[in-house]
């Protein structure tokens, strides 16, 4: 009997030890494993975050490296390294008037740029802004042409800045960017002008040729032809027109006969401005 005893005792015992060495053993692989757990969660944390900053890199635009530059002694656009010499500006002043909004949806249609220079008093109405912001909207460049359209050498210094910087802000005011170029009008540039131009961030500009102002040219069929055939046109033309009729009804002409004759239609883009 007391072996029977002696043998449950010990087999309680043995058993005691068995089921507490079990539990033990469990509760030892349970908490390994939790740092592995963990581990996975940060690598697959960083791995997202990884894959995040690739998608952005991806995702980010390049920043195009300028290709050319205002020449300010002979007004023509030189190419900066070894890009396309033949090339021609297009550039519409008196903007938006009448056929602005028309002569961008031609131009867009072609694929082509161009800089629309305006002016203050164009936009001062609902209408003038928002022929304006479809111009814009529709990747063109806006250039400031001043707001009156005054002869800048017959205004004082302080009427002249008024004229450049009060066309600024309202232009900013209507698209969110202020204008990077800027033409006199006449090209009647003052050491004025030119300062505030500077102070401003803009790029000058005037231009190599131009004739729809000029009562012989103001026809569909005589501005298309003198614009495309003026002993004037040659590497880095900038070609000066305005917004008129007669010039409206020409631009797919004219852009057709620049083509024909080798000549790319410059991106202003791709001009080097002010930063």
């Amino acid at each position: 009997m007391k072996k029977l005893l002696v043998f449950a005792v010990f087999l309680s015992l043995f058993l005691g030890a068995c089921s507490s060495g079990g539990t033990a053993s469990s509760s030892t692989k349970e908490k390994k494993e939790e740092p592995k757990k963990e581990e996975a969660a940060t690598k697959e944390a960083t791995d997202e975050e990884s894959n995040e900053e690739k998608v952005e890199e991806e995702v980010a635009p390049a920043v195009a490296e300028p290709e050319y530059v205002v020449n300010e002694n002979t007004w023509t656009i030189d190419p900066i390294k070894d890009a396309n010499k033949k090339v021609a500006l297009l550039t519409f002043d008196d903007s938006p008037d009448e056929h602005a909004v028309e002569i961008a949806e031609d131009l867009k249609e072609m694929d082509v740029n161009a800089i629309f220079f305006v002016n203050g008093h164009f936009l001062e109405s609902n209408e003038g802004k928002e022929k304006l912001k479809k111009i814009h909207d529709m990747g063109f460049e806006i250039g400031n042409h001043t707001y009156h359209h005054s002869s800048l050498k017959d205004l004082t210094p302080d009427e002249q800045r008024k004229e450049i910087v009060e066309l600024n802000d309202l232009v900013e005011s209507i698209i969110g960017e202020r204008p990077v170029f800027f033409r006199a009008p006449f090209g009647q540039n003052t050491d004025e002008s030119r300062e505030v131009v500077k102070e401003e961030k803009m790029t000058l500009m005037n231009w190599t040729y131009g004739y729809d102002w000029e009562k012989q040219y103001q026809s569909k069929a005589a501005i298309s032809d003198i614009m495309v055939n003026s002993p004037y046109l040659g590497d880095g033309a900038n070609l000066l027109m305005h917004d008129r009729t007669w010039t409206a009804e020409a631009v797919p002409d004219i852009v057709k006969g620049l083509q024909d004759k080798g000549f790319e239609i410059l991106d202003p883009a791709k001009i080097i401005t002010i930063e």
